[in-house]
């Protein structure tokens, strides 16, 4: 079975900068997708922020691509989502999730596994 654990969430002002951690336990393959989702208090549903394959590819949300770099940390087994540049409307939780044989990435219910999630709070 695999657990996700996000950690890293908190309150910055705008223009600040956060790191999200996703830590991965349990067996899980190596060409498993691996992305990060938010939602935002006034939404229902979870938008999609970025993903990295298992082969190392990256892709993002045009609303945080130039500021959010989402990379892996094989030594410490965790997602990594580097956050700089942030703006009030990027206030939302942040879940991690994972996923195998993910057709499109964007979508929440193409991911097996998620997290619990970590808030991110934005002020300007």
């Amino acid at each position: 079975q695999v657990q996700l654990e996000e950690s890293g969430g908190g309150s910055v002002q705008a223009g600040g900068s956060l790191r999200l951690s996703c830590a991965v336990s349990g067996y899980i393959n190596r060409q498993i997708s691996m992305g990060w989702f938010r939602q935002a208090p006034t939404n229902n549903e979870r938008a999609w922020v970025a993903t990295m394959e298992g082969d190392g590819r990256a892709t993002y949300a045009d609303s945080v691509k130039g500021r959010f770099t989402i990379s892996k940390d094989n030594a410490q087994n965790s997602l990594i989502l580097q956050m700089n540049n942030l703006k009030p409307e990027d206030t939302a939780m942040y879940y991690c999730a994972a996923g195998s044989m993910v057709a499109d990435r964007a979508a929440p219910y193409e991911y097996n596994y998620w997290g619990k999630g970590t808030q991110v709070t934005v002020s300007t």
